[in-house]
């Protein structure tokens, strides 16, 4: 049996320890245990990814309930989504805008009744102060704060090490401001450029899958 072996041996044998209620006394072991009930993250967005363009306007077509606030969802993009969830077991974090206009326990509901197999667990956190980045990126305000908003609840979650945002925006590490120095955006971040298409478009779903792996 080689060191990775033993190492993995050890951990499933503490693993196994911790559901029988007994306690390990190996700090390093712990951690690994920690690691291991640590989700990684997608960071929505909705329209442009999973809210499509050829949805766009589809509220107002409904007369109550929640399809009567918010826009459907793409049943293909929907699959996607799904499918990236069954082979990673990620957490969804919402920075779509969507989440101004309705509390996270409506926006759960809101996905169970449109068949994603996870729920939201929480939201990007909004308020920042956007107009600080004008100086920065004059024409990118809403990219620039929504990626600040990620790095913020990354910042308060620090036991997430794996994690990537998709949006319509173009929210990809690149330098602002008049010198051409100060950096901003996210590493690790895949576009949606086309409406249409979102999360379906071809690629897509295979880079999300990368970052979250």
């Amino acid at each position: 049996m080689n060191v990775d072996e033993n190492e993995n041996k050890e951990i499933d044998d503490a693993v196994e320890r911790v559901n029988n209620g007994q306690s390990v006394s190996n700090e390093e072991v712990m951690e690994e245990i920690d690691n291991l009930f640590v989700k990684p993250v997608i960071f929505l967005d909705h329209d442009g990814v999973i809210c499509l363009s050829t949805e766009w306007g589809s509220r107002f077509k409904n007369k109550e309930g929640l399809d009567s606030v918010f826009d459907r969802f793409n049943d293909k993009a929907i699959k996607v989504l799904n499918q990236i969830i069954e082979e990673t077991d990620c957490d969804i974090v919402i920075s779509s805008d969507w989440r101004f206009h309705t509390p996270l326990e409506q926006m759960q509901e809101l996905y169970n009744i449109r068949g994603i197999k996870k729920v939201p667990i929480g939201y990007t956190k909004s308020g920042l102060d956007w107009k600080q980045y004008r100086t920065i990126t004059p024409d990118n305000d809403l990219a620039a704060t929504r990626s600040f908003e990620i790095l913020n609840w990354l910042e308060a979650h620090p036991e997430v090490t794996k994690w990537v945002a998709v949006d319509d925006l173009d929210m990809k590490e690149q330098y602002g401001g008049i010198d051409g120095k100060f950096k901003y955006g996210l590493t690790n971040f895949v576009h949606t450029p086309r409406s249409s298409e979102g999360i379906k478009q071809s690629g897509v779903k295979e880079k999300i899958i990368k970052f979250l792996k």
